[in-house]
């Protein structure tokens, strides 16, 4: 981010909403019928994998021929090659897709983290030589395409699955009885969750929308690692004990305090060292990026208990709930934007982080019809987590601030934080950190 000016990012940031919409549908949904389905076989996966193909060509095509439309859209010429560059992305990810469905129904996470970091490894260091040679905007694009190609390779050499000649539009048709609604939803959800970086680059110069951009990143960042953690192993377990209330909502109450656990401190922690944080790892150029960091942190930190819910929705299979919940929640969040935008970034910034709290209300309310999990529940799961972490995050900010150079403030404070709550975390006997002791202990005794 030291390489590269603020108005890079910027246009990175006005292609998002193309990048998860065209994402979505080459997806199409089907990936999450296979995982749901218990019996698969060749002819399902090929047919899938021919189909994300042919679409992820027709959508590259499509969005290749609207270069100049994107451009005229956001005043901004340079998108015309970026975007056609950058959209070959989804090309790569759509040839890899049946590759990852098969390593998460085999619970084979290890493989998936050894190619995505291996791709990261190479795609980030061919960005920073492009940046240090000053390339300018390409080297963001180069990082993404290089991950999505490197990746799409890996999953190929790491997997012994080959598509067959195989295909069976009636296969298609069952698939598509299920994912409809899920795509549906996913495509609401695509639009609106990218929907603040192009209204902003629409209205805004192109330096804002990468102040805005970075600050979402980093911020969704740990939150996006925590959803897709426990989201990963939620949509197992859910989709294998669906028809036992009882047990759903006793497993759903544990990835709560999971979550909660880590989710609080972590947002709290962030919004005490934003400034020194991102003055250290990306410069003072990028300091106005640190107010809407922090607010963004307060809507983020509750963003992995949607996805939860979500996945409880869709493992029971009532997709209906999911797109029901997709559409009302849009709706406010278009309320929100057209009451927030005359407050400019930072009033977007808040009705985004209001937008989160009534998404969660709202899932939380459909979660108790069907399995009994109701607000109040979530309460009593996170309060003790919420409290000891503001406790926590007190003793830090106090140790931080009398400490004057900003390296060691950010040290200072993110010891204390850790210190302080876990040792209050261990004192008050909280439910996870009696599960962590465990834990260690199983791993030591199975070393010995």
């Amino acid at each position: 981010m030291r390489l590269l000016d603020t108005s890079d990012y910027g246009i990175m940031g006005s292609l998002l909403i193309f990048i998860a919409f065209s994402s979505l549908l080459i997806d199409s949904g089907f990936g999450r019928a296979l995982l749901n389905r218990k019996e698969i076989g060749a002819l399902e996966y090929s047919t899938v994998f021919y189909f994300n193909l042919a679409i992820s060509l027709l959508l590259y095509v499509a969005l290749f021929i609207s270069a100049p439309l994107i451009a005229q859209l956001f005043n901004e010429p340079l998108l015309i090659p970026v975007s056609r560059v950058l959209f070959l992305s989804l090309i790569f990810n759509g040839f890899s897709l049946i590759q990852m469905i098969i390593f998460i129904k085999a619970s084979d996470f290890k493989t998936q983290t050894k190619a995505n970091t291996a791709a990261l490894i190479i795609s980030t260091s061919i960005a920073l030589i492009m940046a240090w040679r000053g390339h300018g905007v390409w080297s963001l694009v180069a990082q993404n395409v290089i991950y999505a190609f490197f990746r799409s390779i890996l999953f190929w050499l790491y997997s012994t699955w080959r598509p067959k000649k195989l295909f069976s539009f009636a296969k298609l048709k069952v698939f598509f009885a299920f994912s409809n609604k899920l795509l549906a939803s996913g495509a609401i959800g695509a639009i609106f969750n990218n929907i603040y970086p192009s209204i902003i680059a629409m209205f805004y110069p192109m330096q804002q929308v990468g102040y805005y951009t970075q600050a979402y990143k980093y911020q969704d960042t740990p939150f996006a690692v925590l959803s897709d953690t426990f989201r990963s192993v939620s949509m197992l377990i859910l989709s294998e004990i669906n028809n036992q209330t009882e047990r759903l909502r006793r497993v759903v109450s544990k990835l709560i305090k999971s979550i909660a656990f880590l989710s609080f401190p972590i947002a709290l922690i962030l919004i005490l060292i934003a400034e020194p944080l991102f003055a250290t790892l990306f410069g003072d150029k990028w300091l106005p990026s640190v107010p809407y960091f922090q607010i963004l942190c307060i809507g983020g930190a509750v963003s992995p208990f949607t996805f939860i819910l979500n996945e409880l929705f869709i493992a029971k299979e009532r997709a209906d709930f999911f797109l029901s919940v997709e559409i009302v929640k849009r709706i406010i969040l278009v309320a929100l934007i057209i009451g927030f935008f005359k407050q400019g970034i930072t009033g977007l910034a808040v009705s985004w982080v209001v937008y989160m709290y009534v998404t969660l209300i709202i899932s939380l309310f459909l979660s108790k019809k069907l399995i009994g999990y109701s607000a109040w529940g979530f309460i009593k799961d996170v309060a003790p987590y919420v409290g000891i972490a503001l406790l926590a995050v007190t003793a830090a900010y106090f140790i931080s601030s009398k400490v004057s150079n900003s390296i060691l403030s950010m040290l200072a404070g993110m010891v204390m934080m850790g210190t302080t709550y876990l040792t209050l975390c261990r004192i008050f006997n909280l439910e996870m950190t009696a599960e962590i002791k465990q834990y260690i202990s199983s791993k030591r005794q199975r070393k010995q």
